[in-house]
This record gives structure tokens, sequence and C-alpha cells, in this order.
């Protein structure tokens, strides 16, 4: 590691004084102009991961949701999962550290970590379309080249077509082609045989609504869509010839304003979504006969997924075990409707994908969505070989076309991570294998009014809660109170917990009607 070299490079992405950051589950995010250090410091730790786990690495530059005035720098592990959280500490503290401290900080991360700094090591760098995605993504180039490291600037992706080239090439290839084309091929071919003997209604019923949220899915969508063309028509809405990225747009503006997109005109009964601005949510929605505005959320996406799976899981009669991870935030509705309607094992987790992904790995087959839209579906090594096995096996007709329904499921899902491409093509396949239109899959249970409020407070750390957030534990009464509240409404509940990153603390509450819902609030 020749630390005069990074000393003099650092010294051309220098890191303003006093600025401090924290690295969460979505990595670092603020506005664009005070991250030149931190994407350089990210090259060289990524340089550091790859040679400690001997895999290629990845680093995503996007900020996701955000306006496009910020980005952020996310990196990615050798399975397409997220950083491991010890070197999520490393993140920050390299993030950190004042010039004259980062080779001291470069060689403590080493040596804790226990660095080989004579391996070789590989990462993979890819961007989305803010205008200042390109300059910083040079910063991580130049991070990595000056501590040694080889990488491959995929340029523009997908924040899950990232993590799965990470994926890819960590399997020798197994997974999928770490190539755009491979992406491409991969899901589109698992969706065409899905969807081979699916039973449509009408044309109106194969064609989708897509609000791009004026980012990289709109560029990407368009690139794949004829790979797919004769079963799904998707028409592309806010797709960057004209509109801010997020702005007034995209999957967390419909789900957090409860209304259509600006730049989309909707009939009545259509299928619309909406991705975020890296393609890693999705939303569906709809307007009714009336004109009244119908929200399908990731609650009633994981409904749909799991009770289509359960279906050839019980013809192929294994024991392979099928679960759903939720966090305190999905409504009550659904987790109802899940254990006593679709008899599908429920489990709550903090709030966070990492948290929701850690717990889904406990099944054969778990399905996470958090109630934004990010989510996906994970099938263990041992389900993934066990269902390919009795593909080719099973000799009952009926057996081995379930088996092979669920072959060709697992290869849709982007299991890397949460992707809305991917779990668009499952959707749709669902919905044309089982005729349903978007009508009838909002009509699987009908969502207990709910309410969320921000309250900003001198320190959220007063706040500490137990259950997966869902219990406060300080200050000393404040979930007494909470519970006597609780009581005198009907299928109520709410709970309080603090922010993960800023002094806020967020408060939900539902119950069984508007009326019992403002008198708690």
């Amino acid at each position: 590691m020749d630390l005069d070299a990074v000393t003099k490079q650092s010294a051309l992405h220098a890191k303003p004084d006093g600025l401090t950051l924290q690295y969460g589950t979505a990595g670092f995010r603020t506005k664009a102009e005070h991250l030149d250090h931190v994407m350089f410091r990210m090259g060289l730790l990524a340089v550091l991961r790859s040679k400690q786990t001997k895999s290629t690495i990845g680093v995503m530059v996007t900020a996701s949701h955000n306006p496009e005035e910020d980005n952020g720098v996310k990196l990615v592990d050798p399975l397409g999962e997220m950083l491991a959280p010890s070197w999520e500490e490393h993140a920050t503290c390299l993030a950190n550290a004042e010039e004259q401290e980062l080779p001291r900080v470069l060689l403590d991360i080493s040596e804790k970590a226990a660095v080989n700094l004579h391996q070789d090591a590989f990462v993979v760098v890819g961007r989305d379309t803010r205008p200042s995605s390109e300059k910083l993504s040079q910063s991580v180039i130049d991070g990595v080249t000056v501590l040694g490291g080889q990488f491959h600037d995929y340029g523009l992706l997908t924040t899950p077509q990232l993590h799965y080239m990470v994926y890819c090439r960590n399997t020798s290839g197994r997974y999928g082609k770490a190539t755009i084309e491979g992406y491409y091929q991969k899901l589109s071919t698992a969706f065409v045989e899905l969807t081979k003997q699916a039973f449509c209604s009408g044309d109106d019923q194969r064609t989708l609504k897509v609000d791009c949220a004026n980012g990289i899915g709109a560029l990407k969508l368009r690139e794949m869509k004829h790979y797919f063309s004769q079963g799904l028509s998707v028409q592309l809405f806010n797709d960057g010839t004209e509109g801010k990225l997020n702005h007034l747009c995209g999957a967390d503006f419909v789900k957090s304003h409860q209304k259509p997109p600006q730049g989309i005109e909707m009939k009545s009964n259509e299928r619309c979504c909406s991705f975020d601005g890296d393609a890693d949510r999705i939303i569906y929605y709809y307007h009714d006969a009336d004109g009244q505005f119908h929200l399908v959320d990731g609650d009633k996406i994981a409904a749909l997924i799991s009770g289509f799976l359960k279906e050839p899981l019980l013809e192929i009669g294994d024991s392979l075990s099928l679960g759903v991870v939720q966090t305190a935030y999905a409504n009550g509705s659904s987790t109802r409707y899940l254990e006593e309607v679709m008899k599908v094992p429920v489990c709550c987790t903090k709030t966070g994908v990492k948290h929701l992904h850690h717990k889904a790995q406990e099944f054969d087959i778990g399905v996470y969505f958090e109630a934004n839209g990010h989510g996906t579906v994970l099938f263990s090594k041992a389900a993934e070989m066990k269902i390919k096995q009795l593909a080719e096996e099973l000799e009952e007709d009926k057996k081995r076309k379930a088996a092979k329904m669920l072959e060709n499921v697992i290869d849709l899902f982007n299991q890397a991570t949460g992707d809305a491409i991917s779990d668009m093509l499952v959707i749709e396949a669902i919905l044309a294998l089982k005729g349903l239109t978007v009508q009838q899959w909002d009509a699987l249970y009908t969502d207990l009014p709910n309410r969320q409020l921000k309250v900003k407070v001198a320190d959220r750390q007063v706040i500490s809660t137990t259950d997966a957030e869902r219990q406060a534990v300080k200050p000393p009464g404040l979930q007494e109170a909470i519970n006597e509240l609780v009581k005198k409404y009907r299928l109520s509940r709410a709970f309080v917990r603090p922010s993960g990153t800023e002094d806020i603390v967020r408060v939900y509450a539902e119950a069984d009607s508007q009326q019992s819902l403002q008198n708690s609030s």
C-alpha cells in the first residue's frame, strides 16, 4: 500500500472541514457537492474489502429516491448483498477521517479486518443518471486505482443491476452472465417461459403504464422491453426526456402522497406502477370507475407473490418452508390475511432491508417487501437445487409443471436485492397466469386506515424500542400510555420509533375506521 501516493491523490479529493457523515442502510447520502472525498475513500475501502474477501466488490453511485441535487454511494458485498455491518463502521470511520489521519485509518482498517495487502483486488462501478454521478464515479475509480485495484466501469446501471453483476462475477457465471445483455436475457427468458400458458381476458390486461421517476429505470426498461414484448407491452412515462429526477413522480412520491405522479394519464382500472430513481422499488396503483385513487403497495405485492408460490409448493408435495417477513409498518390487515387466510407464517423484524433480508434467509423460500415497495423473494441454495431436481425427475405432468413454474420464478427474481424490473415481471406473470385484474388483486384484503407522523426532537436517543421496534422500553411510561390509548379502539395499534439518522421520532397508528384513527391521533 503506497501511502504517499494515497495522500497525494487524496489532496485532490479533500474532505471539507467539519463534515461528518454516517454510513447507513442506504450507504452515504447528502448533497452531491459534499461527496467527492467520500467517493474517493469508498474506492479505497472497496479495494480493501475485495482483498479481504478475495472477491469482486461493487460500488454504486446513487441517491435512489432522493432529490436530483443529492447523491450517495454504497458498497455491494460478494453475493450481491449489502455491506457487512463491521465494514459499515469502517466506511464511516474512513469517510470522516481528517486528511492527515487517512494513512493511519487505512492501516488500522487493514489490521482490524486482517486484510492481505498483497492480494489482488477487483471492483465494479455503476452509477445512476444524476448530473453529478459521472464525476463522482470517477472519484471512486481514482480511489480504486491508487491502491492498485483493478476495476470495470459499467457506467449507467440500476442499483439492482450492479448487485446482479457482482453476484454473477463471484459465482463464476453460474448465477448468470455479468453483462447487461445477460441480465435482460435471464429475466426475460424466465418471464416468457412462465407466461406461456397464461390465461388473458383481453389485450388491455397485458399493457402496463410505468412511471420511471425520470431515472435510470427508463433507460434500462426501454432497452429491455423488446425481449418480452410478445408477453407484455410497457408504456414508459417520466422517462427522463423532460422533468427532474424523482420530482412529483416515482414510487416514493406516490406512496407518501397517495396520488398518481405527474406526467402519466390514467384511465379507469388501468394498471400503473412507479419505480424509484434507481429502480429498486415498485408501487402499483389505479383509478376506479368513480375516479378514486387506489394504491397497491409492498404489503399487497408480498400477499400476491406468497399466495402464488404456495400453490405449486403444495402441488409438488415437498416440505420446503415458505414465510413472509414484514416490519412494524406493514398494515395489520395484510398480516391477518397472510396468517389466517393464506396460512403463511409471518415474522416481523426491525425496519431496514438488511434486517428483512437476513430474516428471510431463515426460510427455504423467504418473501419480504417493505410497504414502500422494496423487496424480493429469496430461495435458499438447498431449495433451489431441490426444485430444479424435481423439475427434471417428477413423472406426473401436473407436479412437473408446478416444479418447472417454481424454477422459472427462481430465475425471474433478482435474488441479490430488491429489483423493480424483476418484481414487475413477476407480478405481471402472476396476474396473467391467474387471470387477475388489478382491482381483484387489490381486493385480496382491505387496508386498515393508518397514519404516519414525524416529530422533531432534541435527542432521538431518549426513545429506545424492542420487539422489532413495536414496543418502547424508554422513556418510562411511554408504552403504557400508548397501550391505554390503543385499548379504546377496535383493531388498533400504534408505535413510536426513533429515526436511525436524524433527531426525529416516527409515529405510526392504525385502527378499524378513519373516525377511530382521528380520535386516537
